[in-house]
């Protein structure tokens, strides 16, 4: 007898699958946090579950760097106050406006401050699936990132990702690998509210316009 895949049992209930589109919606760049950090425990079962990710030829080029030094947390806000200043002056009128009066970082409040870097030459998985396309290191681990804020979602933990940053600044004062490539400074713990709509869009900056989403066929 065939088996369609329509036919096919999934290990994941109805509920489940309701409940994984919530997690999806309800998935917020978070910029208001509480003070109170998150436990340990909690803490590193994200950072576990982020390393669950996929990664070109199993290779796992993902790079976690929690920020605890106040020096170094300083510096990280210095360099954000720098390139905001820069951002807002490259907007006038009501766009100026606006941009000033947006949150665009929990650096200040958030408990926990995670850098992510990539190890875009890892010896792990032997090059492979990276001959062509040497780029899916970067992309494996902005996937190990999006696990990570999922989790997080599911674990009534907020994320912010401040990309308002300048990268190499931000490398050298973490003092990381040289050869590792910033991508993501995150801010982590617990959102004072949480939302199913971006805070950007609550806040009038842009909307989602689903006449945008594009699914071609060919």
């Amino acid at each position: 007898m065939t088996t369609h895949a329509s036919e096919t049992p999934s290990l994941f209930t109805p509920l489940f699958r309701t409940q994984l589109d919530q997690l999806f919606t309800w998935r917020r760049d978070v910029r208001h946090f509480r003070t109170d950090p998150v436990p340990d425990a909690v803490l590193d079962h994200l950072l576990h579950t982020a390393c669950l990710s996929p990664s070109v030829g199993l290779s796992e080029p993902w790079r976690f760097v929690r920020v605890e030094h106040a020096d170094r947390r300083a510096a990280i806000r210095a360099n954000f106050a720098r390139c905001n200043t820069r951002a807002l002056s490259g907007h006038g009128g009501e766009d100026a406006q606006r941009y000033a009066t947006l949150k665009l970082a929990g650096l200040d409040d958030a408990p926990h401050q995670i850098a992510v870097f990539c190890d875009t030459a890892p010896e792990q998985g032997r090059g492979l699936g990276r001959g062509t396309m040497p780029e899916t290191t970067v992309w494996s681990a902005v996937m190990a990132i999006h696990t990570f804020w999922l989790a997080a979602t599911a674990q009534g933990v907020g994320v912010g990702w401040v990309s308002i940053l300048n990268p190499q600044q931000a490398a050298s004062t973490l003092c990381v690998n040289p050869n590792w490539q910033f991508l993501a400074y995150l801010c982590v713990g617990y959102p004072q509210e949480q939302a199913d709509t971006p805070e950007l869009e609550r806040k009038g900056w842009e909307q989602r316009n689903p006449a945008r989403r594009q699914w071609i066929m060919r």
